[in-house]
């Protein structure tokens, strides 16, 4: 079970980066990373906070992703 959680979790940081505009690429990571959230949450007990904190991450991501894809960010 922790093995398919951390293959999940891998598997939407890579794919947080999907989009060509800043915001896209933060919305579809706040989308990963909510999901991938409330999945772990669920797991935990608490769906919603999960929820929460990985869709936070995952905006984070997805716009560093962005800034490092122009440049910005070596």
């Amino acid at each position: 079970m922790r093995t398919l959680i951390i293959s999940v979790i891998l598997s939407l940081f890579l794919l947080s980066g999907c989009g060509q505009t800043t915001t896209s690429r933060s919305l579809s990571g706040g989308a990963m990373g909510a999901a991938a959230g409330g999945v772990i949450g669920s797991m935990s007990g608490n769906l919603g906070q999960g929820a929460l904190i990985g869709a936070g991450v995952g905006v984070l991501s997805g716009f560093l992703y962005d800034q490092h894809k122009k440049g910005n960010i070596d």
